[in-house]
């Protein structure tokens, strides 16, 4: 099967893009800013793929033992951490996935995208994710697990280092859209971060976040949403 173009089905009107202002704010707020809006990814031959972001987590720059940019340390690998806000971020991790980004206020601050909804594309986005499982699985990808993840979510958006240093405001392939109008305002749970065990008391910091009772977040809290309920 070819990817062929797709056009939107949510938007009759292309909405004005996110610009800098949206991204120009302190990391944790803008983690929790994310939640709602629309990441857009224009392919090659304008297949348009959407997803509305659900889960997020703060990397609060030098201070922050679970950030890259820990102590002040600059590399060519992490360099758009202290690139202007809105950013991407782009990194490899087992020497096989890619995870995203996104630049905010302070040097050496982001936030990484950990999980969208799907809203448009999926078909697509279920090709470009079954080209890195096993043929052997044999099993269609669920919805619910096309972009449950950080690195599963590049994989549905076929987004790889060549991203690394784009700027989200001027960006033709990639841009964030406001999200569509909700009945209510989600509710919002703050956990701990993944995956960051060595990071001491950082660890269990709660700079990550999701919204609540969505099935497309990547790893449920229970202890966070009854804390949060308290």
């Amino acid at each position: 099967m070819t990817l062929g173009p797709q056009r939107s089905i949510y938007f009759s009107n292309r909405p004005a893009r996110l610009g800098l202002e949206f991204f120009d704010q302190p990391p944790v707020s803008l983690a929790q800013a994310f939640l709602g809006q629309v990441l857009v990814r224009q392919l090659d031959d304008g297949t348009e793929l959407r997803g509305r972001i659900v889960e997020t987590e703060a990397y609060l720059g030098p201070e922050d033992e679970a950030a890259h940019s820990r102590g002040g340390r600059q590399t060519p690998r992490n360099r758009s951490m202290f690139m202007k806000p809105g950013t991407l971020y782009v990194y490899l991790i087992y020497g096989m996935y890619f995870c995203m980004n996104v630049s905010s206020q302070g040097d050496g601050a982001c936030v990484l995208l950990r999980a969208l909804e799907p809203l448009e594309g999926l078909e697509t986005m279920r090709q470009l994710r079954s080209t890195y499982r096993r043929a052997s699985t044999g099993r269609a990808l669920k919805d619910r697990d096309l972009c449950s993840g950080p690195s599963k979510l590049c994989q549905a958006l076929a987004i790889d280092k060549s991203f690394d240093q784009r700027d989200l405001t001027k960006d033709k392939a990639m841009w964030l859209e406001h999200g569509p109008p909700q009945p209510r305002e989600p509710a919002v749970v703050a956990a701990a971060r993944v995956g960051i065990g060595s990071a001491g008391e950082w660890a269990q910091k709660p700079l990550r976040f999701y919204i609540q009772g969505s099935p497309w977040v990547s790893v449920i809290d229970r202890a966070a949403e009854r804390d949060a309920q308290v």
